[in-house]
Formats: structure tokens, sequence, C-alpha cells
């Protein structure tokens, strides 16, 4: 039924327009909701933040929720469940505790400091990925109800059918993309029901923090202009997300890894965090969806790097990029794609930055790279850290070779990734900046 979590919030959005002109706060439940509902916000105009909910799952059977907890001491319990379960008054405290504790840690995570958006007299839009029990969403509910909001939509990819009797009268209005009768779990409707990570999260409040500010807040700086886009490149169309910052002091082009596409959630986390730093992002499909089908496309570096300068020559054309220095940000084969077309004549890149990438791809090319070049690798990368160090000794520009302690290729342990998207944001801040020398 959808494609990933970000298609599922386009398609919900469209259910949602009948709110456009209303004083909308939309509230993500971390984790699967927030994607969702940051398509949502941005296509509302409204503001993005969490509503941090945890489940109570079953002892010995954790998936099965038996309630859920929330922020403000919200509690809601599934007494069906806990009766025929046979959880125990103890049980049901320690699960609880275990769980208050995470709910706690996430809420600080998330916000990073930030304050709660106020929903006094607004509308709360609750947003999760689908529903399964409805025990989160119905505590979110509440959550939203007790802060202040004037009225409570809970709204929804995909939930099981009579899911309305489930939520009762904690929201005022229910929102529903499908409600199929052969449901058994809210991933089997997605193609791409990947995990969420936090990071993940933080990177959709930050953008979207950016994009639409709170009513009434003094901003210095312009939104950014965030678009979805149609790069060309040579005869094919090929889709992305630009974000330009106001105002923008570069911009960087990104260029994915196999089997990976402009929805990637570790590159959409750099993407937030070099918009943070004043840095514009272009993240793009290398290749059509049709080229996706034959896998010696994924590893064509000589096709994707075509495809990359010409992508990065429409872009210079493109207004609020015009004029400005571009860098290029590689993962995995995206990076020797990268590497390849920055090495070609006159393509005047001002830096690069390659992340677990593969730069040993990019073969004779090495030598003719220009740009200052970043390789992030992860300590505990043995295979790709070794190419990187082979890769590294043929280069004649400006480089550095920087490896995060203790992360693997995909950099998910808690940390590494904001560590490498901090070192690519400090170089290609560097190198973009006024002044520097192409």
């Amino acid at each position: 039924m959808f494609a990933d979590r970000a298609d599922a919030g386009r398609r919900l959005a469209a259910r949602l327009q009948h709110l456009a002109d209303a004083p909308v706060v939309v509230l993500g439940l971390p984790r699967g909701g927030v994607p969702v509902g940051f398509e949502v916000a941005r296509a509302l105009g409204a503001p993005l933040d969490v509503i941090v909910v945890r489940k109570l799952g079953v002892p010995f059977q954790p998936e099965l929720g038996m309630g859920a907890i929330g922020e403000d001491g919200v509690r809601v319990i599934n007494q069906e469940v806990v009766r025929r379960a046979g959880v125990s008054g103890q049980e049901l405290a320690a699960v609880e505790a275990r769980e208050r504790a995470e709910l706690e840690r996430r809420a600080r995570r998330y916000r990073g400091g930030r304050p709660r958006r106020p929903l006094d007299g607004r509308v709360a839009v609750v947003v999760d990925d689908g529903i399964a029990t409805g025990s989160t969403a119905r505590a979110a509910c509440r959550i939203a109800r007790a802060q202040g909001a004037a009225r409570v939509v809970l709204a929804v990819p995909v939930a099981p059918r009579g899911w309305q009797d489930r939520i009762g009268g904690d929201a005022d209005e229910l929102v529903c993309v499908q409600a199929p009768p052969d449901f058994l779990a809210i991933g089997q409707f997605y193609a791409d029901f990947s995990q969420v990570a936090d990071d993940e999260v933080v990177a959709c409040l930050r953008r979207a923090a950016m994009a639409a500010p709170a009513w009434g807040a003094v901003v210095d700086d312009p939104p950014a202009r965030q678009e979805e886009v149609q790069a060309v490149a040579g005869a094919v169309r090929l889709a992305g997300q630009l974000t330009v910052p106001g105002p923008a002091t570069g911009i960087v082009v990104f260029a994915h890894g196999s089997g990976s596409s402009r929805h990637s959630p570790r590159n959409r986390y750099v993407a937030a965090v070099l918009n943070q730093a004043g840095l514009g992002t272009l993240l793009f499909d290398l290749l059509t969806p049709a080229e996706e089908l034959d896998r010696a496309n994924v590893f064509d570096v000589g096709l994707l790097a075509r495809r990359l300068a010409d992508v990065t020559g429409w872009l210079r054309a493109q207004p609020g990029a015009a004029g400005l220095p571009v860098g290029y940000f590689g993962a995995s084969t995206g990076a020797a794609a990268a590497l390849w077309a920055a090495a070609e004549p006159g393509a005047g890149i001002g830096a690069v930055v390659s992340r677990g990438g593969r730069p040993d791809l990019a073969g004779p090319r090495l030598g003719s790279v220009t740009a200052p070049t970043l390789l992030i690798v992860g300590g505990r990368d043995d295979v790709v850290l070794g190419l990187n160090r082979q890769a590294r000794a043929e280069l004649r520009c400006e480089n550095q070779l920087a490896v995060i302690p203790g992360a693997t290729h995909l950099f998910e342990e808690p940390g590494t990734l904001a560590a490498a998207a901090g070192l690519a944001r400090d170089w290609l801040a560097r190198h973009l900046a006024p002044g520097a020398d192409p």
C-alpha cells in the first residue's frame, strides 16, 4: 500500500487538507510516526513536535500491548489484555517503571532542550504510522488534551477495521487512509518498514523547525526553501529534495550508496545537520526506478558520476542555488561517484566528504581530485577502513581520514552517526565558506 513512511505521510496529508487554515500543531509518535508527521506538517505548513508515549508490553510477549504511558503522568491500561495474559500488578508496575525511564530519556533526546510546542487553543493532529491495539494512540490523544488542545485529531495511514471503536472519545476526529479487512500488522502495508532511529527523529524535528517556526516567534533568518524537484541529468529526470536555508553559504549534493535512495534516513539526518549550519542540500535518486531494476547500474560508478555531474550543472542554474559553492557528500559507492565527478576538468567542487565510502572504486581518478576531501570511516569497519587508507595514499589534494571509534559500516551505534555528521558539517562549512579557494 505504501512505499515507505514518507509516502504514507504525503497520502495522509491529502486527507487533512480541510485543516490547512486551522492553527494546527502536528504531533508525531516516535519513532515511526515522526517521518509520517513530518510530511503532514510540511503539507499543512504547520509546526511539528513529538508526543512521547511508551507502549506497555506483556512481559513474555512484549509486542502485545497491555497499555501505554505518556508525558505528564498519562496512563492507559487495557484491562482485558492484562486479564487474559495473567499479568500481575507487580509485573505491570515493573514494566511501567522501565518504560517511564525510557520515555523521559527519549523526550530529552528528541527535543534537545527545546520547549514543547504550545497546544493551548490549537488543533493537535496526532500522527502515527499505523494503529494496532490503539493503546498508544489513546494515550497520545489524552496527553494532547491535557496540554490544552482545543481539538484533537488522530490521523494514521492504516488501521484495522473497526479501529474507531478502540479509540472511543479520546479524539474529536479520526482520519485513516485505509482500514483493510486483512489487517494483521502495520508493517504488512509498507514496502519499506525499516526501524526508525532516534537520529532520524531528531533530524525530522530540526528540519521542520527550520521550515515552520512557532507562531509569534522572532525569526532572524528566513525559513528554509524546501521542495521536491525533478533534477535533469541528460535525457532523464531524477526525483530529489532541495533544501536551501536563508541565507545559505553553500550547497551540498548527496550521492547515496547502493540500495539506497534520497529517502535514506542516515543521509537525511546528515542533511539536517548541514542545514542547521547554513548549508543547502540536494538529495536525489541517482537512477530512475526502471534503471534500479538492473543491479549492474547500482555499481556503475562511471554512470553515477556522470549523473552527479549533470545534476550539479542543473543545480547551479536553480533559483537560490545559483552562485553558491558546491560540495559533495557520498556514502558507500556514492562516495566513489562523488570523487569521480569532482575529478572532472572544470568541476569546481569546493569539498568532498565520504562516509563509509568506497573511494577505491574511483580508481585512477583519485589522483585528479583537487577538492579538499574528508574520508570518514567506522573504526570497526575493518575492510572499508583498509580500502580508504589505500585510496588516501593516491589522493593529491588536501585530505584527511577520520575514524569514528566503535562504528560499523552503517554507523548504527549510538552517537556514531552524529559524530560523522559533525565532522562533515565542519569540513564542508570551512571549505565552502565565502572566500574559500574552490
